[in-house]
């Protein structure tokens, strides 16, 4: 799917996407296959992210619990390119990982202001954009397999990822009406740094690792570019994208089984 039309390409130019949490693991595995299928990209997170070769892109350093820097973020990719097509809150933490009873409650804090809030904040300014232009608009959420199965030692992650689930249908049926298209997306398990500290956790604190180890072992991690691909083909080419069902506000989907780093 090589084809700007099929991409989505209007008058002003290729598809602009945004994608938070882009310096490493899915986020920096998504700007690179977005930037190979040539759109132009806003590439934001707490380091900040390198610009894939050959990419047109803005960059910036960002905290996405911050409402007025993921505002002014916004803005900077609007004045570059004019529009933005697609924006991928994927920007998430893990920690703190052991017994709810044990975590301490400065680190829940910041998980909320990550993984909630930074959620909600991306949400929000995508939302007045879209309002605020003609044509769709694509809100990737990016999900996980924990918002609905409890795994013992993720409160906070379960929590919050059904959290964002709950988010991401809300405004999907709120902003319906000025062409914002909502999906949540649970990437499948992907191996990045996140992958990697799951695995290093002793089992006393996170009691469901085994799972994880056995994935290794197996070599069944999804690739980034094919999470890229299924988004891409999902949420925003025209000629395929999948719509929410009358009365419902998003579409929810895991990325099938695919490419694998096995």
């Amino acid at each position: 799917m090589t084809d700007d039309t099929k991409r989505g390409k209007g008058a002003d130019g290729a598809p602009v996407a945004v994608v938070t949490g882009a310096s490493r693991g899915i986020g920096a595995g998504l700007a690179s296959y977005f930037a190979s299928q040539g759109l132009r990209l806003g590439l934001c997170a707490r380091t900040e992210p390198t610009s894939p070769a050959g990419a047109d892109a803005v960059t910036a350093v960002v905290d996405v619990g911050d409402a007025a820097a993921v505002d002014r973020f916004a803005d900077e990719v609007v004045d570059r390119f004019g529009r933005i097509d697609l924006w991928v809150n994927n920007a998430g933490v893990l920690e703190p990982v052991g017994p709810l009873a044990d975590a301490d409650p400065a680190a829940l804090e910041r998980h909320v202001a990550t993984n909630i809030l930074g959620v909600m904040h991306g949400t929000a300014a995508f939302a007045r954009h879209v309002r605020g232009r003609a044509g769709e608009g694509s809100l990737v959420n990016i999900s996980s397999g924990a918002a609905a199965t409890p795994y013992r030692g993720w409160a906070a992650y379960c929590a919050s990822k059904a959290a964002v689930e709950m988010v991401t249908e809300v405004v999907g049926l709120e902003e319906a009406a000025s062409g914002l298209l909502a999906y949540s997306v649970s990437p499948g398990v992907v191996d990045t740094d996140m992958q990697a500290l799951t695995r290093a956790t002793p089992a006393d604190v996170f009691p469901d690792v085994g799972r994880f180890l056995r994935l290794h072992e197996e070599g069944a991690f999804l690739t980034p570019d094919w999470v890229g691909e299924c988004i891409l083909e999902r949420c925003l080419d025209p000629a395929t994208r999948w719509r929410p069902v009358a009365g419902q506000g998003l579409v929810h989907f895991r990325v099938p089984d695919g490419p694998t780093t096995g």
